[in-house]
């Protein structure tokens, strides 16, 4: 019988976001659901996000910001990717994301988009659901 290798995700604060409460609850709660866990900390550029994610080998990237400039962080991040030859790497996004933002998100192919208030277990299994 073969064990699945863990999931491994790369948390990410772009720019100047300070607000790190929720990620940091994240990164408990991926861990504690056996994932390998990387974070940038704050102040993470869009293209050393992508070099991370390559660099770790990671299957997912969440980015997180309270900001409200969700479509401006993950579209850096998203063309930082192509950039690298990295398309394949999944984004997710959560924090404080304005609902009319969540259709252009999606457009993108940014999944997730979870406000205050999801369950750690929602994120959780959605990571589970497209990784690898």
């Amino acid at each position: 019988m073969s064990e699945q290798p863990a999931i491994r995700i790369l948390l990410a604060k772009i720019g100047l976001d300070t607000h790190d409460r929720g990620v940091l609850a994240l990164i408990s709660a991926f861990r504690d659901a056996g994932f390998e866990v990387i974070y940038t900390g704050r102040y993470a550029t869009p293209d050393g996000v992508a070099k991370t994610a390559i660099q770790e080998d990671v299957d997912v990237i969440a980015l997180s910001d309270h900001t409200g400039s969700m479509p401006i962080v993950a579209e850096s991040v998203l063309q930082a990717l192509r950039e690298q030859d990295a398309e394949y790497i999944s984004v997710i996004s959560g924090g404080l994301i304005l609902a009319s933002d969540r259709p252009t998100l999606e457009a993108m192919g940014v999944t997730g988009n979870f406000g205050p208030g999801t369950p750690m277990e929602t994120i959780i299994e959605h990571v589970r659901q497209i990784a690898r």
